[in-house]
């Protein structure tokens, strides 16, 4: 048994590096697939590796000298291939990596909370409609390549703009990632629900329908009402002051509340309001009336 114990002891030391190596080089491989999988060249690159990798491996059993050293040669040819096609992503993934949330501390998230809440009150009180999706685990790089690619740091003052009543953009969303303004002038796909209160413009309806298909955390504020609501996972709470508005968005961004309980039944629970398919939303408006369903989420709210 002594014997077995230290053979075993031996053979951890002698390859223990082999296996440090291994884990770390599939770390490395699983987080650039997670980062490059929503990207357009992430079929190319799955395409070329393939081919790279069946050449390769047939050289290899037949023994083809030639093709062999061919892939070798053009080995390097691809990896500066590989760099020039993916160098918008490698640029964000550096600017991106000091801002991480693995290198985020919780009181930086509280304070990006608290600028958010800020800047949604102040448009709130300018009279300014606004639709904000908040990007979590699921990219939404199709939505905001309908939209106005901008990679900007989030400020207060850019929201107010693009916002504006008299810009171009202030129709459309705005798609955040991180601490980055990702895109604005997005379209958003509109809920298909007909259980839901006429008096729910447009853009909530382009929050909800978001919401449904992802696991984005949309902020809308009213242009006619100034109300401000929280979407999430097809529910909706609406005509939030300042406190619950925080509340709510913390304990979104943050995950403070248990994992198991699913969020749009906490939802339903405080407000009363329904998850998509429950039934008919009630309405906090003091504005009776709604506008028309349009085709497009680039209409007032």
């Amino acid at each position: 048994m002594r014997t077995i114990l230290h053979s075993a002891l031996d053979l951890f030391h002698a390859y223990w590096t082999s296996g440090l190596e291994i884990l770390i080089l599939a770390a490395i491989l699983y987080y650039i697939y997670l980062y490059l999988r929503g990207t357009h060249g992430a079929r190319i690159l799955i395409g070329l590796a393939l081919v790279f990798l069946t050449l390769t491996f047939i050289s290899q059993i037949l023994d083809l000298a030639v093709l062999g050293w061919i892939l070798r040669s053009f080995s390097v040819f691809l990896a500066i291939a590989l760099v020039v096609l993916f160098q918008p992503e490698l640029r964000r993934a550096l600017n991106e990596l000091g801002s991480h949330r693995f290198f985020t501390t919780a009181l930086q998230r509280r304070e990006a909370i608290e600028e958010i809440t800020d800047t949604i009150f102040d448009l709130s009180s300018k009279g300014f409609g606004a639709l904000i999706a908040i990007e979590r685990d699921i990219s939404l790089r199709s939505v905001a390549e309908s939209g106005v690619e901008l990679d900007a740091e989030f400020s207060k003052e850019l929201l107010l703009t693009i916002f504006h009543p008299k810009t171009v953009l202030h129709d459309g969303g705005v798609i955040m990632s991180g601490d980055r303004i990702v895109a604005a002038g997005c379209i958003f796909p509109l809920t298909q629900r007909d259980d839901l209160d006429r008096t729910i413009g447009l853009r909530h309806r382009a929050g909800l329908g978001l919401t449904e298909e992802s696991d984005v955390i949309a902020l809308v504020v009213s242009e006619e009402s100034g109300q401000v609501s929280i979407c999430h996972s097809g529910s909706i709470e609406r005509n939030l002051n300042v406190e619950r508005f925080r509340k709510h968005l913390s304990r979104l961004l943050l995950r403070e509340e248990n994992h198991a309980k699913d969020p749009a039944t906490q939802l339903e629970g405080e407000t009363g309001l329904p998850a998509a398919g429950g039934g008919a939303l009630v309405s906090h408006s003091s504005k009776p009336g709604g506008s028309r369903q349009q085709p497009t989420a680039r209409r007032s709210a």
